[in-house]
């Protein structure tokens, strides 16, 4: 349960970054935030794949970048389900999804799988390291 309410959290942190940057997306008060946070999760969990499995030939054809219009079209769709959120359109949903993931990116990092703040540790070097010693 942690781990979710840390992931809520950093997605909510995501949207409030992505309304004071993006000027097409405006969050009017803090429990829209937790309820876009939350709503979000549920449309990426149950709508999105949807979507992206529709979408997939057009996909491919431009080499992964139509899955930023897919986020933004997430975006749009919790803007549309939920009054205190509005979005003036796909370019600004999509700004707001890169933004929303690159928070969530970064800070899922420091989130462990029981949604404890854990250290970053870079297991690549001491293995490196250990390889070229032994």
């Amino acid at each position: 349960m942690k781990g979710f309410l840390a992931r809520l959290a950093i997605t909510g942190l995501g949207f409030w970054a992505a309304d004071a940057l993006i000027p097409g997306l405006q969050v009017r008060s803090w429990q829209s935030l937790v309820l876009a946070a939350l709503l979000l999760g549920i449309v990426n969990a149950v709508i999105r794949p949807l979507v992206v499995i529709l979408t997939f030939p057009l996909t491919v054809l431009t080499l992964g970048l139509f899955l930023l219009v897919v986020n933004g079209i997430s975006i749009a769709l919790v803007a549309w389900l939920l009054p205190g959120v509005t979005v003036s359109g796909l370019g600004p949903a999509t700004l707001a999804a890169i933004v929303v993931w690159l928070v969530s990116w970064v800070g899922s990092g420091f989130i462990g799988g029981s949604g404890r703040v854990e250290p970053y540790r870079d297991q690549g070097i001491e293995a490196t390291a250990r390889r070229v010693d032994g």
